[in-house]
């Protein structure tokens, strides 16, 4: 349970609006009865029973977003009934106003606070002890939603940020291990369903190491944006390539089948083989090619384990070429190296 409010903020923010909203609006429940408000009762029961639901379903379904859009219109239209009904006026939606701005998307937040205010406004336009207690509360509700626009935004502008620096490496742009192990799984759970077949290439460059140490790792940081970039070019946007770390990198591939996924690997180690080269010295950079297509039933740590291992086999064999675990597809004759298999 705790992990899970770690992890997921909206979750977590809808919880603690549940928590909160509990302990704030029951005393009140309970003392619009006992002055006989039956009906200013009863909103703020209907308050916490859609605050109550919403948590529960968001819970249940892991769907925050449009609970958080249904509970933001509730806390605020709720607000403005219980200050119509009530003896509080509306002070109460000062903090469901701010609230809102967490439940949903800054420009939505927009929509249901002005919406709140506008109804607020309209039910109770004679209620108001003179024309300037309205200014004073339209003004300071605006105000509210303003200094909660732009921290909301400013904060998802943050947390756009750090999703991207923890999905993404910051070198060479395309997604990190982490995003990897994601796209491993959702590729599981599409061959399940649809019986896709799908591939995976690891590879890695030979000899980095000695790239790095003889020329710098400034040297090495443009080789492997040079391989990036080659690669990209030469792929699908339905393939996913992720950096697996260092030198070595991994290419997912949707919808290949045995010939598909030797005809990519073999394409990809030509290309690198005959284009990829040390900008300061000219000299050719080769790279070891390890391929497995998923099995029926496979775990995602199974499948990625047999391509390490044939990408094992191809640097232990002596570099500079693909291994293929499993069957091996038909050979191209126009690769410069052959490929062989692994049963494993």
């Amino acid at each position: 349970m705790l992990s899970r409010l770690k992890t997921d903020f909206q979750l977590s923010i809808i919880t603690l609006l549940g928590i909160a909203a509990f302990l704030g609006i029951t005393p009140f429940v309970v003392l619009w009865f006992v002055q006989g408000n039956i009906v200013a009762g009863i909103v703020d029961i209907l308050i916490l029973v859609c605050i109550a639901g919403g948590m529960l379903f968001a819970w249940i379904t892991g769907e925050t977003r449009r609970v958080g859009f249904v509970i933001a219109w509730a806390v605020c239209l709720g607000a403005v009934a219980a200050g119509a009904v009530g003896s509080a006026d509306f002070f109460w939606l000062y903090p469901c106003l701010m609230v809102s701005f967490f439940l949903v998307g800054p420009r939505a937040a927009v929509l249901v606070s002005l919406s709140a205010i506008v109804t607020a406004i309209t039910i109770r336009s004679d209620g108001f002890r003179s024309l300037d207690h309205l200014w004073s509360f339209f003004t300071t509700t605006v105000m509210t939603c303003i200094c909660a626009y732009v921290f909301a935004v400013r904060n998802e502008y943050h947390r756009k940020n750090l999703e991207l620096l923890a999905t993404v490496d910051p070198l060479t742009g395309v997604k990190n291990r982490r995003s990897m192990d994601e796209g491993l799984q959702m590729a599981l759970a599409d061959a399940l369903r649809t019986n896709r077949s799908y591939g995976l290439v690891m590879m890695d460059l030979d000899h980095f190491k000695r790239i790095n140490d003889e020329y710098g790792h400034s040297v090495g940081d443009e080789v492997l944006l040079d391989l990036v970039s080659l690669i990209q070019k030469r792929i699908r946007n339905t393939d996913q390539l992720y950096r697996y770390g260092g030198e070595e990198f991994v290419l997912l591939l949707s919808g290949v089948d045995p010939d598909g996924l030797g005809l990519i690997a073999r394409n990809l180690h030509k290309i690198i083989r005959q284009q990829l080269r040390l900008r300061c010295h000219d000299s050719k950079i080769t790279a070891s090619f390890g391929a497995a297509l998923l099995r029926r039933n496979e775990s995602a740590e199974a499948w990625l384990e047999r391509a390490d291992a044939a990408l094992y086999e191809a640097k232990r064999s002596g570099r500079d070429r693909i291994v293929f675990s499993g069957a091996v597809p038909a050979q191209d004759t126009s690769s410069p190296v052959g490929s062989s298999g692994l049963a494993n």
